[in-house]
């Protein structure tokens, strides 16, 4: 009898604990969708297309992104008059690199792990929105000493698999570091300089640090939202 109890006890104490670590996370999820800009406001965005600059090893290079939201990604980059572009069309992914960059300048197909990191770029604004409908689980980590902060640290285990966590400033709620693993190789992201455009908030700053590339710098220079775009640069062009 006195072992029933004692499970029992343990037991509701389980629960409770599993309660409030989902409420946790539920109450840092909601305020962050709140500080981005809102749940209609976030759905009332289908494509956005950036303008960036990308500084690593001494160079500036112009990146154009095209985002259908939730269907396809496209990233197009000048490097010494050579073309670099990735593409993510719904389940599958394809590139074009030039042989400086061990590529052959012609379309292939995009590798596995590379294309399941990719596919988070059709989700603009995080996997942190709608995570439940996404088929997403995440845990709430604790809190982590960043600088002169404690960040809320969060992991996500995305429907793909693939792992991620999330550091949120818990003062504006908004995602200001991002580790991720990919072909191997772990990057962290550094995420800042949001501005609002058509109500929501996009980041204009991100920093990555990646032991093959090293530091690169991602400058947002302008951003359109639910402009007009031609879907057939999404497709993969015949060789």
């Amino acid at each position: 009898m006195k072992t029933n109890k004692i499970l029992v006890a343990g037991l509701s104490l389980f629960l409770s604990v599993s309660a409030f670590a989902q409420t946790s996370v539920d109450e840092i999820v909601n305020k962050h969708v709140a500080a981005l800009g809102g749940v209609e406001n976030l759905k009332n965005v289908k494509s956005i297309s950036t303008d960036q600059s990308i500084s690593v090893q001494g160079m500036d290079i112009p990146v154009k992104t095209v985002v259908l939201v939730g269907k396809a990604f496209r990233s197009e980059s000048k490097i010494m008059g050579n073309s670099m572009i990735s593409v993510v069309d719904g389940t599958t992914g394809w590139m074009i690199r030039p042989a400086m960059m061990g590529g052959t300048g012609e379309p292939e197909d995009m590798p596995g792990d590379q294309l399941k990191m990719s596919q988070g770029q059709l989700d603009p604004f995080g996997a942190l929105v709608n995570y439940k409908d996404k088929g997403h689980k995440v845990e709430y980590i604790g809190k982590e000493k960043a600088g002169k902060k404690e960040l809320h640290h969060l992991k996500l285990t995305m429907n793909n698999g693939q792992v991620v966590d999330e550091y949120l400033d818990p003062e504006t709620y908004m995602v200001t570091k991002v580790v991720a693993t990919a072909n191997g190789q772990t990057s962290e992201i550094g995420l800042g300089d949001y501005k609002e455009i058509n109500g929501v908030k996009i980041p204009h700053l991100m920093e990555m640090a990646n032991p093959m590339a090293g530091q690169m710098s991602f400058i947002t220079n302008k951003v359109v939202i639910n402009g007009p775009i031609d879907e057939s640069v999404f497709k993969k062009p015949a060789k």
